[in-house]
């Protein structure tokens, strides 16, 4: 929705501008509201605010005649780097700019822009997919520098209809001793009509979803030792102990999880072993009259989490499930309901 007022006395669209923070040069390409422009730099667009640039002009008359006694750090703007002050708090966002059309004398959302923003001060690898029914629709992957951000694409608003899942996958270039942070986000009609409704009352120009706060370190794989054990002592409950056996409030059906060791198994065998394990906490549930289960069956393909409701749609005593983004688990667990 481009409103002009105020930015159009210091800006225009084509006007040379200078980012402050990074002293790069950009061309303004639209206006977003009194506070933000959208600025363009080297083939890249992204939103500013108005106190982040300037007009160049004066940059290059101060650099053409600056006098030799002050060396080129001591004319750096440091005061302006130490008041930058972060919109978002540490960590890597995916972030959405609604584009606005009108319509019948009404502005209406058009689009979606699509950018992914890094607050950290360390630079990100990324990988991007956005997936319709399974198919994708745009994928891209680089890696973001420290306090970046990159325009990645455009979604019809009607597009998002369909649900769209922003698949995402995050890695630490710089140090191998961090594990790899993935997961899918998805946004419901109705949450999304909420947030262009809140950035209307605001007047603010987007809406963000946080990935990660920062990286963690890899877990150590424990020895082939300390696992047999603890299966053997399972089998021997789940034979002799069947009648006393407890129900559990969270079953995780990774299979690293199910037993020690799979290797020479075949796909159908793995997923017969995770079906069987959940049948079998499903029947406890429901005979100890357990009230609220979460199944952990993480990412992937997909095909387990499919398998996992599809039994559950077959259990009478389940009221109802749902698959939605927590902190804990992401997207990689159901959250099930009984009732008796």
């Amino acid at each position: 929705m481009e409103r002009p007022g105020e930015v159009a006395m210091k800006f225009s669209i084509g006007d040379l501008v200078l980012l402050k923070r990074s002293g790069e040069e950009g061309h303004v390409t639209a206006y977003i509201n009194q506070q933000m422009l959208e600025v363009e730099v080297k083939g890249t667009t992204f939103p500013v605010h108005l106190d982040e640039i300037d007009h160049p002009y004066l940059k290059w008359f101060t650099d053409k005649n600056k006098k030799k006694k002050y060396s080129t750090p001591e004319q750096l703007p440091v005061e302006k780097i130490a008041e930058r002050q972060k919109r978002l708090a540490k960590g890597v966002y995916l972030s959405f700019m609604p584009v606005y059309k009108t319509e019948q004398m009404e502005e209406v959302v058009d689009q979606l822009k699509v950018y992914l923003l890094n607050e950290m001060a360390q630079p990100v690898k990324f990988m991007y997919d956005e997936r319709i029914d399974q198919k994708s629709e745009f994928r891209h992957e680089g890696v973001l520098h420290a306090f970046g951000n990159v325009y990645l694409h455009s979604i019809n608003y009607q597009d998002m209809n369909e649900q769209p899942r922003f698949h995402w996958q995050l890695t630490d270039p710089a140090n191998k001793d961090m594990a790899v942070a993935e997961g899918v986000l998805r946004i419901k009609p109705s949450k999304l009509f909420e947030h262009i409704q809140q950035l209307m009352v605001k007047n603010e120009p987007t809406f963000s979803y946080p990935l990660i706060e920062e990286f963690s370190i890899k877990k150590k794989p424990e020895s082939m030792e300390q696992f047999i054990p603890v299966v053997r002592t399972q089998i021997i409950e789940t034979v002799s102990m069947k009648n006393i056996e407890s129900p559990k409030d969270e079953i995780d059906l990774h299979i690293e999880a199910l037993i020690a060791n799979k290797k020479g198994l075949t796909n159908s065998e793995i997923v017969k072993i995770q079906m069987d394990t959940l049948q079998h906490y499903l029947h406890l549930a429901i005979v100890h009259r357990q009230e609220r289960m979460v199944v952990i069956h993480g990412l992937g393909k997909g095909k387990l989490r499919d398998d996992v409701h599809a039994m559950l749609k077959q259990t009478p005593e389940v009221s109802r499930f749902k698959n939605e983004w927590s902190g804990k688990y992401g997207f990689g667990a159901t959250e099930v309901w009984f009732s008796y």
